[in-house]
């Protein structure tokens, strides 16, 4: 399957949804946005993921695995484990391959946003303090930075071993937005 651009018509109505790109590119937004749309139960990866103190969930590859077995969902495209079960029971990948700047930008209001609100997230966890961007290697604003290249390479890979997974790749806010506008209503 070749890969789509943001005016390229998807072939079928989509039933298993995924969402790739950086941390802070708008994966779990955009998944929400097109299971809303398409009527798609929409289940957040980090929601699963993450346990107290941003510990790894025991069960998180067995919740994986249940909502997979499904015949509809959107979610995000993300952690090594469970990427490759996701991806082989997917229809369609729409890859947010945003320019770094831009992603950059969302990650770091994100984040202040989080940690200057005190939001509580997933299993009672927060933002940590705004000084460890400074001396944690993988806190969320340097993971985005040293990351944000790597997607290229993963999406090439799933082509090369998912051939007829349709990929879409969108590669800025517009292109969302204009992708929605017109994908989501034609196949609602």
């Amino acid at each position: 399957m070749p890969l789509l651009d943001a005016t390229s018509p998807l072939p079928c109505r989509p039933h298993r949804v995924l969402v790739a790109g950086t941390s802070g590119s708008g994966k779990t937004t955009l998944a929400a946005r097109i299971g809303a749309a398409l009527d798609l139960p929409f289940t957040e990866m980090d929601a699963l993921h993450h346990g107290p103190g941003w510990t790894p969930r025991p069960e998180f590859l067995a919740d994986v695995e249940a909502f997979t077995s499904g015949n509809r969902w959107a979610t995000e495209w993300q952690y090594g484990a469970a990427r490759p079960l996701l991806a082989e029971r997917a229809d369609l990948l729409v890859w947010l391959d945003l320019p770094r700047s831009t992603v950059m930008r969302q990650v770091t209001v994100r984040t202040l946003r989080r940690r200057m609100r005190r939001e509580v997230l997933w299993n009672g966890n927060v933002e940590p303090p705004l000084w460890t961007v400074f001396t944690e290697r993988d806190h969320i604003i340097r993971w985005a930075w040293r990351t944000h290249a790597d997607g290229a390479r993963k999406i090439a890979e799933v082509r090369e071993r998912w051939e007829d997974l349709v990929i879409v790749r969108l590669q800025s806010r517009a292109e969302v937005e204009d992708w929605v506008d017109r994908e989501l209503s034609r196949h609602r």
